[in-house]
């Protein structure tokens, strides 16, 4: 029984790097399998299954190689069984049970990278950059990445201490979090005031690039549009395609992105087509570093296009291409099969998008004066030439100078539109 499962499971192997390459190879020494490294896991393999002092299925042991066999490579690169495909798939379509948290690995411990918009993770304070070190007391040092969204998951209602390290805190912080159905809404809108729209992305699902133009529609049908803010802070990335669909919308032609692998598959170039919803005018996008993947995928071309001034703080640096690969039975590798590039060369792993404007996010509070008078409330003062002393009468708007980094990048759009006008 073991050496037909371990027959399937080599042959698996020397197909998989194959499965979307049909060009013929030159059997050269590298392409070869290791078969002496091969004959050390089968005397491995055997030792555990007749010496280990629990019994351990044959099914369970492979499982467990696999997916070493892909921690050690990067961060990104997982094996999934039935129960993580599954989740996989219901993650991508916006649903599923858990916190509301995406995270990597740093050096043993869990990393945030963001938490999503209205999800219990946001509500109890969690915020990127944070490191968890313990799940119910329990450390995380040394479990892999799947292993930790596994914990991290579950049914709606049940809860999990998580401890944890924040930049800026003396000690660790312990905070309960009570697990939900996650129900994304990827593409949220609004005017901020007459003429200054709004379009938080939170999350690049499969319908994300659709509601996107359809919300920038609706902003454009309500009334005319002087300029744009579109919110990628804490936007952990998602699909490329629905990256390349929110550009295509802002950008008049040129490439999006490209991606280099050591596949020719993987070699491949995102162009936009003609045609700018907005026709030029404005845009601001606000990042900061919890902005990851296909977050900077749009942050990086429409800045090399010159299409859109970044504000905020530097991204996260996730340049990196997964390819889910099934294997049949309800199993999938995610490997990591190239790297992208804005439009410009640049590559982003590890290195981020720089904004062309940082401000860094900041508490407002009010700040404490004497009262201040007017003129207009000084006794017997002179009415105003045309006869009135109001204010001006057009809607303000909402109050978001809460949010300095909103309000600046509103303010940088009225600059525009001033200097525009007075061409």
């Amino acid at each position: 029984m073991l050496k037909v499962i371990l027959s399937l499971w080599l042959l698996s192997l020397s197909l998989l790097p194959l499965a979307q390459e049909t060009e013929p190879k030159a059997d050269t020494e590298q392409q070869r399998l290791p078969l002496r490294e091969l004959r050390l896991f089968t005397q491995v393999f055997e030792q555990i299954r007749l010496g280990y002092v629990e019994e351990v299925s044959d099914t369970e042991l492979l499982d467990n190689a696999i997916a070493g066999l892909l921690t050690e490579l990067d961060p990104h690169s997982v094996y999934l069984n039935r129960e993580d495909y599954g989740e996989l798939q219901e993650h991508a379509n916006g649903e599923y049970g858990g916190l509301g948290l995406e995270v990597g690995t740093d050096n043993g411990a869990i990393r945030v990278v963001s938490p999503i918009d209205d999800t219990p993770a946001a509500k109890a304070g969690i915020q990127a950059g944070d490191l968890i070190v313990k799940m119910n007391d329990n450390p995380v040092r040394g479990m892999s990445l799947q292993k930790a969204v596994d914990k991290l998951r579950g049914e709606k209602g049940t809860s999990i201490k998580l401890t944890l390290y924040r930049e800026g805190e003396k000690g660790p912080l312990d905070i309960e979090v009570v697990r939900d159905i996650i129900q994304v809404s990827a593409v949220r809108s609004r005017l901020l005031e007459p003429g200054y729209g709004y379009i938080r992305v939170s999350q690049f699902q499969t319908k994300a690039g659709a509601d996107f133009i359809a919300a920038l529609e609706e902003l454009i049908a309500q009334q005319p549009i002087k300029g744009l803010v579109i919110d990628l802070r804490n936007n952990p990335g998602g699909l490329v395609p629905a990256s390349i669909e929110i550009s295509d919308a802002l950008l008049d032609g040129g490439t999006v992105v490209y991606t280099e692998g050591r596949l020719p598959s993987a070699n491949r170039s995102f162009e936009a087509s003609p045609g700018d919803l907005l026709n030029g005018l404005p845009v601001v996008v606000l990042i900061n570093g919890g902005s990851a993947s296909a977050s900077e995928i749009v942050a990086g071309a429409l800045q090399d296009h010159g299409r859109a001034a970044i504000l905020g703080t530097q991204s996260f640096g996730k340049g990196s291409v997964q390819t889910v690969i099934p294997l049949g039975d309800g199993r999938a590798v995610k490997l990591t099969t190239a790297r992208y590039f804005t439009p410009n060369g640049r590559s982003i792993q590890a290195e981020g998008i720089v904004p062309d404007i940082v401000v860094e996010r900041a508490e407002i509070r009010p700040y404490a004066t004497r009262v201040r008078v007017r003129e207009a409330d000084l006794e017997g003062h002179l009415e105003t030439a045309g006869g009135s002393d109001s204010d001006n009468d057009e809607a303000a708007g909402e109050d978001y100078s809460a949010d300095n980094q909103l309000y600046e990048a509103v303010n940088l759009l009225k600059g525009y539109h001033l200097l525009s006008n007075n061409q």
